[in-house]
Formats: C-alpha cells, sequence, structure tokens
C-alpha cells in the first residue's frame, strides 16, 4: 500500500520532468554546434599558439589561459550533461592541480591531466557536435515540413517530374508526392524521441569518458 502510494505521488511530479526531457535534449544538441565552433578554435588556436612560443617563454602562460578556457568549457558541458541526464558527471580529483602546482608556480594548471583532457574533449566533441546537430536539425525540420507539406508545396517550381514518386516510380501528380511526403514527415516525428535520444546520448558520452564535474 505504502508502495502503491508513493508511485501515485511521483506520478504527477515525474511526468512533466519526462515530458521536458526531450525538449532539453534538443536544446542541448542544438546548442552544441555554436559551443562547439567556439571551443574548437579557442583551443587549437591557443595550443598552437602556446606551444610554438614556448622557446620565447610566452608560450606559458598562452597554455596556462587555453587550459583554464578548458577547464571553464568543461565545466559548461558538465552542467549541460547533468541538465539532460540527470545524471552529474563524478567529480574531478581533489588536489589534482594543487599538487601540480607546488612551490608556488602560478602556471601550476599546465600541469593539471584533467585540464588537458578537458582540452582534448573540446577538440574532438567538435565533430560530433556537427553530426548531432546535423541530424536533430534534419530530423525536426523534415517532420515538420512533411507533415505540412500539402500546406505549401504549391510553392515548389516543378519541371517535367512532380517529385520523388514520378521521378522513382513514375507516379506523376500532385497526389502521389504529398502522399509520401507527408507519410516521411509522420516517420520523422514518430521516430523523433528515440532520434533525438540517442543522439544526446552520444554526444553526453564523449564528455562522460573525458570529463569530471568541478568541485564547490
Amino acid at each position: 500500500m505504502a508502495t502503491m502510494t508513493t508511485q501515485v505521488q511521483q506520478g504527477p511530479d515525474s511526468f512533466p520532468r519526462r515530458r521536458g526531457r526531450f525538449g532539453r535534449e534538443v536544446g542541448y544538441l542544438l546548442s552544441g554546434l555554436p559551443l562547439g565552433i567556439a571551443a574548437f578554435v579557442l583551443m587549437v588556436t591557443g595550443f598552437a599558439l602556446g606551444v610554438s612560443t614556448l622557446v620565447l617563454v610566452v608560450g606559458l602562460p598562452v597554455l596556462a589561459g587555453t587550459l583554464s578556457m578548458a577547464r571553464f568549457l568543461a565545466r559548461v558541458e558538465a552542467e549541460q550533461i547533468a541538465a539532460v541526464t540527470g545524471r552529474p558527471l563524478p567529480a574531478r580529483p581533489v588536489g589534482a592541480a594543487e599538487g601540480a602546482g607546488a612551490g608556488g608556480s602560478r602556471w601550476k594548471g599546465v600541469a593539471d591531466p584533467q585540464a588537458w583532457r578537458d582540452l582534448v574533449h573540446a577538440v574532438l566533441a567538435f565533430p560530433v557536435r556537427v553530426a548531432t546537430f546535423s541530424v536533430t536539425l534534419t530530423w525536426l525540420v523534415g517532420g515538420v515540413g512533411g507533415l505540412t507539406y500539402g500546406l505549401w508545396s504549391w510553392s515548389i517550381p516543378r519541371g517535367d517530374e512532380d517529385g520523388v514518386m514520378d521521378l522513382v516510380f513514375g507516379l506523376d501528380g500532385r497526389g502521389p508526392d504529398i502522399a509520401f511526403n507527408t507519410a516521411l514527415g509522420v516517420f520523422f516525428l514518430l521516430t523523433a524521441v528515440p532520434m533525438v535520444r540517442g543522439l544526446a546520448v552520444t554526444q553526453a558520452g564523449l564528455g562522460r569518458v573525458l570529463l569530471r564535474r568541478e568541485q564547490r
């Protein structure tokens, strides 16, 4: 009886969380591209500039600044992963950077192994984010566009063929073309939730492998 009561109490609260999860996953995937571009450019530029100027001493602070930015980007990604999946990342090892900085060096962050993993994540995550963004946008736009195709298909300039059905199967006329695109839109919408969830898990999985949550 107590178990049934607990389930009833949790039901109304858990349903909005499940319903809102899809929106959080879409936001996570679509925001990944601009964040990924910025992270990739900053990390690659900072690393290349820092390494190439190490002999001039300037490279050390450049690398330290780049790794500091990498840690910030890793913190942002960790918070996004926790919000989307409901499972925070493991905490960063305590004292990793502090131990590397014995002797009072200003650039102790350069010796922090986790900071370098954060930098590697920013670089490796870029192609993943490009792929997940493209597929997510294609799935959502294709679903809505296909479902409403009959309302706006009149605006498409037509040549000798009336769409895919005419080109592939020889079925001319707007009817088969509208039916095909509408069915395609329904397919995209029906599979949008598992597709988006799979993409979000894939993108978050890379972060779980390389990142650690910043301890407060």
